[in-house]
């Protein structure tokens, strides 16, 4: 079932995400590598999923795949009950701006733009009024209790207020999905704490949230923990807590 927001966007009333039988190679012939092998997965509204694994066990290659920027090898992926692999590359880039909110290991911020800018843009480029979209930034800045940046360039940024300013940039407006890689690699722990917080809150407002981490601690935030290895949900957690998941078989 769909309805429509105050905004005309379409919003569906089901699970946020679904990944069926999601596959992904890379390479071919005797070089082909399995990044993910069959991966169901369905996160609802309101609900926390962190993914966790061992390196190279596809975590990231599943946020990939779940936010549109990479295209799978076999299977679905709905996003708001929208199949990703059946739409044009604008409707594509439509749902990426208004319905997934990414936060990257690298950051991704665009040099040349504001903090306050590059977190208004994804805004701007869907219709919304400068004005507006500024505001929302700065709103978003206070949320992460960084205002002061609004007019600081990333490189005038030490690495952990860029990935703070990344993360702003990824909640700001009403994404239903936020996808999460390892974002508090750059934080202290009481920063990284209140980053889990304000994903916590965002799910508690109506959202989906996935989150690859390592750590336990960060991962115990979560509804539900999904273990990966070897592109394979191998166990699964719905206490909230990481730590029954990896004193279990799925973390050897």
């Amino acid at each position: 079932m769909t309805t429509t927001d105050t905004t005309g966007t379409t919003r569906t009333t089901g699970p946020v995400l679904q990944l069926r039988g999601l596959t992904r190679e890379f390479g071919s012939g005797i070089a082909t590598v399995q990044a993910l092998r069959g991966v169901d997965l369905t996160v609802a509204t309101g609900e926390f999923v962190a993914v966790m694994g061992p390196s190279g066990s596809g975590k990231s290659t599943l946020l990939t795949l779940a936010g549109g920027l990479d295209t799978a090898t076999g299977g679905e992926v709905l996003v708001e009950g929208q199949e990703l692999g059946g739409l044009r590359r604008a409707a594509l880039a439509k749902v990426r701006r208004t319905s997934v909110g990414y936060v990257f290991q690298d950051y991704n911020l665009i040099p040349a733009l504001t903090a306050a800018e590059n977190i208004a843009l994804p805004r701007e480029l869907d219709g919304v009024p400068a004005r507006r979209a500024r505001r929302e930034a700065q709103a978003a800045l206070e949320e992460i209790r960084l205002p002061e940046l609004a007019d600081r360039f990333p490189d005038e940024m030490s690495g952990g207020q860029q990935q703070r300013v990344a993360i702003a940039r990824a909640l700001v407006g009403d994404r239903r999905l936020v996808l999460a890689d390892e974002p508090t690699g750059a934080l202290d722990s009481e920063t990284g704490e209140a980053v889990l917080a304000l994903l916590r809150k965002r799910c508690d407002e109506g959202a989906a949230v996935v989150l690859v981490t390592h750590e336990s601690r960060y991962a115990a935030w979560a509804d539900r923990v999904v273990f990966l290895r070897d592109g394979t949900v191998v166990d699964q957690s719905v206490s909230g807590t990481a730590e029954s998941l990896l004193a279990g078989g799925g973390a050897r």
